[in-house]
């Protein structure tokens, strides 16, 4: 469903099966790359959600060096987790883009967590889309436009709704208002995953980077 401004919103587009066999998924990627509290740049001040990344090249930010893509999890030094088949499936299903997702942020949201109005711009190619998945409780997203005053609408994501961001939404602020405590029985700890899958170069970029 196109609903302007370069979003298009998915509601349901996941029943409660794909979405628990998601969510043991990311459970599984979690296991192996913990979620890890982010600090803004400069500030050093916490972020409110927990994030982790699976894929070739997580997004992350601290006080030092700032939003970035890099390779490896900023705590374990381990390898970012391959991006497990069920969202690369996601991507080559609704992405009209010539390359598949590098990334797959994975963002935990509890019951007090906000994310402010922000625009992705650490990718390389902005005509290549982003897919969000909604996992848990339902969360109020807020969209704006190019300038962070412009005015901004709102909608009610829950459990297995998708949103894709192309065109002009590529460079527009968004951000998650509010979560919806016990609006969702999915997690058992409540709170809501948002997986934000991303392609960080240009579509001839190789899929696989030497180490």
């Amino acid at each position: 469903m196109d609903i302007g401004g370069g979003y298009h919103y998915f509601p349901g587009f996941l029943d409660r099966d794909a979405q628990r066999g998601l969510l043991a998924l990311i459970r599984a990627v979690l296991a192996s790359a913990p979620l890890y509290t982010p600090l803004m740049p400069g500030s050093g001040r916490p972020m409110s959600v927990r994030m982790s990344n699976c894929g070739p090249w997580g997004w992350v930010t601290d006080r030092e060096r700032g939003y970035r893509y890099q390779r490896r999890h900023p705590e374990t030094g381990e390898e970012w987790p391959p991006m497990p088949g069920a969202i690369a499936a996601l991507w080559a299903e609704l992405c009209a883009y010539p390359a598949m997702a590098e990334s797959c942020l994975i963002n935990y949201y509890g019951a007090r967590a906000r994310m402010g109005l922000h625009r992705d711009q650490d990718e390389e190619d902005f005509s290549a889309p982003i897919l969000s998945i909604s996992l848990g409780d339902e969360a109020l997203f807020r969209m704006g436009g190019p300038a962070r005053k412009d005015p901004t609408r709102s909608l009610r994501l829950a459990s297995g709704d998708l949103v894709l961001m192309t065109g002009a939404a590529r460079s527009s602020y968004h951000g998650i208002d509010r979560i919806v405590p016990g609006s969702s029985a999915l997690l058992e700890e409540g709170g809501r995953f948002n997986l934000t899958c991303r392609r960080v170069h240009g579509p001839d970029w190789p899929h696989e980077v030497p180490r």
